[in-house]
């Protein structure tokens, strides 16, 4: 009998801490462009097919290309004890020559040029 009493007792002041939450954290004003998300700079109440700049998808696509390009070298450090120095210079030689020739073609298309 005892244990239902505070089974009871318990469940009332779980509901009273739930209920006083609930209430306290209510805000006063709910304002439609407050409670919207916020994403990449773009006002979220606009039209949802504005034109969006090329440069920036550049940007992104550069920076992955280059942390990839980290990611891959940083184990041919660490690789350098088990192989030997003729092919570990060849594959980091022939790895460097890919990223510079990618290099060299974005400058040539003017990938690199942010301002027309």
């Amino acid at each position: 009998m005892l244990t239902i009493k505070y089974m009871i007792l318990t469940i009332i002041m779980i509901m009273t801490i739930i209920t006083l939450i609930t209430l306290m954290s209510k805000k006063s004003i709910i304002d439609m462009q407050k409670s919207s998300p916020f994403e990449c700079g773009f006002n979220p109440m606009s039209k949802k097919r504005l034109p969006f700049s090329i440069h920036f998808f550049l940007v992104a696509i550069i920076f992955l290309i280059f942390d990839v390009e980290i990611v891959i070298i940083m184990p041919m450090v660490m690789s350098m004890k088990f192989t030997t120095m003729k092919f570990w210079s060849l594959t980091c030689i022939t790895f460097l020559f890919i990223l510079l020739l990618g290099l060299y073609y974005e400058w040539s298309n003017g990938l690199l040029n942010w301002t027309k």
